[in-house]
């Protein structure tokens, strides 16, 4: 299967000259790591491509080779559904619905292009001419690496290998996820010989905070609780509290992990009001066995992984957290009955 794609991809590279390449809304360093590497490469062979994100993305990868390449869809409509209209084959990176690229879906739906997914989530929805779907990885950029060396591996240099790593990196969790497997080190491997930097590029993302952040982190870790008799925790933040410590797209990152590193704690959620919008953003991290993706899905309007997952609800915040409590209590089965 793999083979039968990258000869197919192979000969729709060589045969166009016009691309554009998508992430999924609000990008995380798997979604643009794997853009901009793949953009690079095409660079390197001499096409003409694109880079057009739905929605701004954290400021925490604007040091990224290329990024400042990147169209903001909202920013330059016009612009972006020309080049999309003209294009000749759209890569849809680290995301298989259009339900994950808001109102940039509505020009591709109509474009002409040839249509190609790479990405590891479940589900893929048939939205496309040619995928390579795996949800064995846990990186798209892990996936994104393989496609590259078949195609022609003297290209990969360290800038792509940068944007590469730093996607396999956050999307590992700094490698400890349970995605992590044989093959993400593997392919690390093959990127550090490279001349990559891989603390530099833990500090721009990991360490590189503001003090507002840390006051919304603490805000976050203040709220949370512990569903009785089930070992699963939830914490929350109000669009004032957001507000108050001047939020940034991607502050929130990372919060609901620290759920998780309480003692016996399998669920971890954080909702989230969002400051423009009616709905609360929702994310999950579990441990083990517990599929949050089915989670997510079922109830509040979402999916992911098996071990990470996002959602969405349209109540108000208070509302929103009975409801998570009420499903996760229907779901006690699913826990340990101890109390901690």
């Amino acid at each position: 299967m793999f083979e039968d794609f990258i000869k197919k991809l192979n000969k729709l590279i060589t045969e166009s000259n016009r691309f554009v390449i998508v992430p999924h809304s609000n990008p995380d360093g798997d979604a643009l790591g794997s853009c901009l590497a793949l953009w690079l490469f095409l660079e390197k062979k001499n096409k003409q491509a694109y880079i057009i994100s739905p929605t701004e993305y954290p400021s925490f990868l604007n040091w990224l080779p290329g990024e400042k390449n990147i169209i903001n869809y909202n920013h330059d409509i016009i612009f972006s559904n020309n080049l999309i209209s003209k294009s000749e084959v759209i890569f849809m990176l680290d995301f298989n619905s259009f339900d994950r690229i808001e109102k940039i879906k509505h020009p591709i739906q109509k474009s002409n292009s040839k249509k190609v997914i790479i990405d590891h989530h479940v589900d893929p929805k048939n939205i496309y001419d040619l995928i390579y779907s795996d949800t064995s990885y846990g990186s798209t950029c892990e996936m994104l690496y393989n496609v590259l060396a078949e195609i022609d591996e003297k290209l990969i240099d360290k800038n792509i290998s940068t944007c590469l790593y730093c996607g396999i990196m956050t999307d590992s969790g700094s490698f400890r996820f349970p995605s992590t497997t044989h093959k993400t080190h593997q392919i690390t491997s093959e990127l550090l010989k490279n001349n990559i930097n891989p603390a530099d590029i833990h500090e721009k993302i990991y360490d590189v905070n503001s003090i507002n952040k840390i006051k919304l982190l603490s805000k976050a870790l203040s709220s949370i609780k512990k569903i009785n008799k089930i070992n699963a925790v939830y914490m929350k933040l109000s669009k004032n509290e957001l507000i108050k410590y001047n939020f940034q797209k991607g502050d929130s990152e990372g919060f609901v992990n620290f759920g998780l590193s309480i003692k016996g704690i399998i669920l971890s959620v954080i909702l989230i009001e969002d400051i423009n919008e009616n709905f609360i953003k929702m994310s999950f991290r579990s441990k083990g066995d517990f599929d949050v993706n089915l989670f997510a899905r079922k109830y509040f309007n979402g999916g992911g992984h098996i071990n990470a997952a996002g959602g969405k609800s349209y109540d108000d915040i208070n509302t929103t957290t009975k409801k998570l409590v009420e499903r996760i209590k229907e779901n006690k089965d699913k826990f340990k009955n101890e109390n901690y």
